[in-house]
């Protein structure tokens, strides 16, 4: 098979290239200065232990396909439609990405869709550079097909592939259950780009997951428990520090940080805003920390400009609307 990796970033570019150093074909889809560094110098993958140049193949766009290609599709939730209208329908689409919209988003216009659970932290430090900062494993992808839940063939054999070189890739018959355990996690990206790490964003976190799981149990939604996470990671993805590499913040903290314009927290915390509303539950936290951050993303704001009071105070006056 030939993985297609379209959005080629820190995530998407991890992948492709451990899939590359494993023996597989892989073409990256990347676009602006990173696609230029990457077809000019090939990409620099650095990890705690090593650094290596890796002249994969690289484009900017689609290219002709072929019957044995995967789409690996590692964009923000946000570009998910725009990144796939110009590839065939009749391919298999992997849905690299945060969220769970993704899926039900692919499968009204592809037939073959798959959820990853993405548990890789990486950054891009440059064009054409990826950080990968987990060891001894750049990540673990937990992969199954949509919506079926049942144990797949082709799962099988992509989680076989990652599993070749540098990533643990674990094929199961519930990959949204472990998706949703993830979003739980993600609901804290909003606030660590509004805030920054600053005394007092674990306690707006927590309200945010606590607000998420009331709705989530409510709405009759599994979810990986904490433990079962962390029996599945142990130790096989923990974050290191790479010499001169300095760590951002996660994926929404990136955004502001690049001042994109966009960031995913519509399909973070607006997933549980979302059903909270189908079920008639107020979401205050959630709700507060999507506009806030689509607010910072809209007007450009840094990472980190917004004060813990303000953000308190906006989610208290939002939960006391909510209540009268």
């Amino acid at each position: 098979m030939r993985y297609i990796v379209i959005g080629a970033g820190a995530v998407g570019g991890t992948i492709g290239a451990r899939l590359f150093q494993g023996g597989h074909e892989v073409l990256l889809i990347a676009r602006g200065a990173h696609y230029e560094a990457l077809k000019r110098d090939g990409l620099r993958l650095i990890t705690p232990e090593s650094t290596e140049t890796l002249n994969i193949p690289a484009a900017d766009g689609p290219v002709p396909t072929r019957d044995d290609d995967v789409l690996v599709l590692a964009t923000k939730s946000q570009d998910t439609i725009a990144a796939l209208a110009p590839w065939p329908a009749d391919l298999p689409v992997v849905c690299a990405q945060n969220g769970v919209a993704n899926e039900r988003m692919v499968l009204r216009r592809f037939e073959r869709v798959y959820g990853m659970c993405v548990w890789l932290p990486a950054q891009i430090p440059q064009p054409g550079v990826i950080a990968a900062h987990a060891h001894p494993y750049s990540g673990m992808l937990h992969i199954g097909r949509y919506p079926q839940g049942v144990d797949d063939d082709l799962a099988a054999r992509i989680a076989d592939d990652l599993s070749k070189r540098g990533l643990v890739g674990r094929a199961v018959p519930d990959v949204m259950r472990w998706k949703y355990a993830k979003l739980l996690g993600n609901l804290g990206n909003a606030a660590e780009a509004l805030l920054g790490h600053v005394p007092g964003m674990s306690e707006v976190v927590e309200r945010a997951r606590a607000e998420a799981r009331a709705v989530l149990e409510h709405a009759g939604i599994a979810y990986a428990t904490p433990e079962e996470e962390a029996e599945v990671r142990g130790h096989k993805v923990d974050a290191r520090p790479i010499e001169g590499v300095g760590r951002g913040g996660g994926s929404s903290w990136q955004s502001l940080a690049r001042a994109s314009g966009s960031i995913e927290a519509d399909y973070l915390n607006g997933e549980i805003v979302l059903l909270g509303r189908e079920h008639g539950l107020a979401t205050p936290v959630n709700e507060t920390l999507r506009r806030e951050a689509n607010r910072a993303a809209r007007e450009k704001l840094p990472p980190g400009s917004m004060p813990l009071e303000t953000l308190l105070a906006l989610i208290d006056a939002r939960s006391a609307a909510g209540s009268r």
